[in-house]
C-alpha cells in the first residue's frame, strides 16, 4: 500500500506482517499508531538524526541497529554525518515529518531513537536526559518517588522537567536546554543531577556507575554520551508498550501497563500531548554546572589497574555467559545453578547482572553473578562461560591480513 503524506509518497511493504506475535498487532496497526499520535510523536523526533533500531522478524527476534542510512531511499529522506567517538562516521537518517517517521516504521522500527542534537548543530545537545533504571527487584513506587526527586532537582537548578514511562521498566525525566554547551558539559551536569538526588534519596536511588554495586533506583546520566540515544515520546517499546509523556500530577498515580499500543491513541485524541510546550521552555545548564564544581570528584570512582590497565571490580564477580541472545543466556545461568544449587539459592535478584551489549549491529547478551551474598568459602570460582559467542568474529574474518 501506498500513502501520501507531506506531498511524499511512503510505501509501506507487508502490511499485515505481525510485528507484536502476543497480541497480533500488525505494521499496519503500527503505522495506524503513528499517524493518530503524528503530532507528539514527530515533535519527539524533529530535525533529529536517529538509529535505526529494525525489527524485521517482528519483536519477539533480536533487533539490528543500522546508524548509516539506507543507499536505496527516497530522494526526499534527508541524512546528515555524524562523527562518533571512535572515529568512525555515519550519514544517519534525519527525520523532519511524518513522512520520514512512517518510512523508517516501514523499514521495521517500532521505537525510535534520536540524539539529542538538531541535525544543524551535532555538537549541542538541546536535551538533558535522566533514564531511571531499576535494578531487579525494586518496585514501581520507588521509581515514582525518585523521579519525582529528579523533577525537584532540575526545577531547582532552573530547568522545566518533563517526565515520561519508559515503555520499559524504567522511567525518563527530560529538560530542554539552550543548545550552547558541548556534550561533556551535558553529561556532566546530568551527573550533578543523578549525585543531587542519590545524596538526598541515599535508600532508594544510586548514582554509582558499576552495575554490581548498584541498589534501588540507577540514575543513568550518561544517555547524554555523544554516542546514546534514547527511545523517543511516544515510541513503542517491543513491549507493546509506549513511552508515554506525562503531566507530573500523573506521575505519583500512574503506571506503565496503562499506555499502549492499543489504549494509547485514545488517550491522545482525549488529552493531546502533555510536552506540546516543550520547545519553548529551554533552560541554562549554569547553575547544574555549579553546583557539579561544588560536589567534586566522585569519591567512589573506582581506579584501574595499574598491572591490566583496567578497573577491578571490588565485588566478587563471575561471567556465566556471552550470547547472541537472551534466551541463550539465560539458558547458560539455569545451567550453572544447576550446577552450583547452594550458591544459587542465596543470590539476591539484584546480583545476576543480565547486561544488553551493543555489538556491531545488533545487541548481545552477558550475564555476570555477584556473589557477595555468598559465604566466601562456598563462592564458586571462574569457570568457562556456558556460552561463549564473540559478537565480532565475524568483522576480524572479515578484515585483510597483513
Amino acid at each position: 500500500m501506498t500513502l501520501e503524506l507531506d506531498g511524499r509518497i511512503v510505501k509501506i511493504t507487508n502490511p499485515d506482517r505481525v510485528v507484536f506475535p502476543r497480541t497480533g498487532h500488525t505494521k499496519l496497526d503500527l503505522i495506524s499508531y503513528y499517524r493518530v499520535v503524528a503530532e507528539g510523536a514527530v515533535r519527539g523526533v524533529a530535525d533529529r538524526p536517529v538509529i535505526l533500531k529494525r525489527f524485521v522478524h517482528g519483536v519477539d527476534q533480536e533487533a539490528f541497529f543500522q546508524k548509516r542510512a539506507p543507499a536505496k531511499r527516497p530522494e526526499w529522506v534527508e541524512v546528515v554525518e555524524l562523527r562518533y567517538p571512535s572515529g568512525r562516521t555515519a550519514d544517519e537518517v534525519v527525520i523532519r515529518d511524518l513522512a520520514h517517521l512512517l518510512w523508517t516504521v516501514n523499514l521495521g522500527c517500532v521505537d525510535l531513537n534520536p540524539h539529542p542534537v538538531r541535525a544543524h548543530d551535532l555538537d549541542h545537545p538541546d536535551e538533558l536526559r535522566i533514564d531511571l533504571d531499576p535494578v531487579p527487584g525494586v518496585g514501581w513506587a520507588e521509581i515514582v518517588r525518585v523521579a519525582l526527586v529528579a523533577r525537584d532537582v532540575l526545577e531547582e537548578h532552573g530547568l522545566t522537567a518533563w517526565p515520561k514511562t519508559s515503555g520499559s521498566r524504567g522511567f525518563h525525566v527530560y529538560a530542554r536546554i539552550e543548545p550552547r554547551w558541548t556534550f561533556r558539559e551535558v553529561r556532566r551536569a546530568a551527573e550533578a543531577v543523578a549525585r543531587e538526588v542519590e545524596r538526598r534519596e541515599p535508600d532508594v536511588a544510586t548514582s554509582r556507575w558499576w552495575k554490581e554495586e548498584r541498589q534501588g533506583v540507577f540514575v543513568d546520566y550518561n544517555q547524554n554520551a555523544r554516542d546514546h540515544t534514547v527511545a523517543s515520546a511516544y515510541s513503542v517499546r517491543p513491549t507493546g508498550l509506549v513511552s508515554a509523556p506525562l503531566t507530573w500530577d500523573e506521575v505519583p498515580g500512574c503506571r506503565p501497563e496503562d499506555f499502549t499500543l492499543a489504549s494509547m491513541p485514545d488517550r491522545f485524541a482525549e488529552t493531546g500531548d502533555p510536552w506540546a510546550g516543550m520547545d519553548e521552555r529551554a533552560g541554562s545548564l549554569d547553575a547544574l554546572l555549579e553546583l557539579a564544581d561544588a560536589q567534586g570528584p566522585r569519591p567512589d570512582k573506582p581506579a584501574a589497574s595499574p598491572r591490566q590497565g583496567r578497573r577491578q571490580s571490588v565485588m566478587p564477580l563471575v561471567e556465566i555467559a556471552r550470547a547472541a541472545t537472551r534466551d541463550e543466556a539465560m539458558a547458560g545461568l539455569e545451567r550453572w545453578k544447576a550446577r552450583h544449587p547452594e550458591a544459587a539459592r542465596l543470590l539476591q535478584p539484584a546480583d545476576v547482572l543480565v547486561d544488553s551489549m551493543r555489538g556491531r549491529s545488533s545487541t548481545w547478551t552477558r550475564i555476570r553473578v555477584n556473589l557477595r551474598h555468598v559465604p566466601e568459602p562456598d563462592r564458586p570460582g571462574q569457570e568457562p562461560l556456558e556460552v561463549d559467542y564473540d559478537p565480532y568474529e565475524s568483522y576480524r574474518r572479515d578484515q585483510p591480513g597483513p
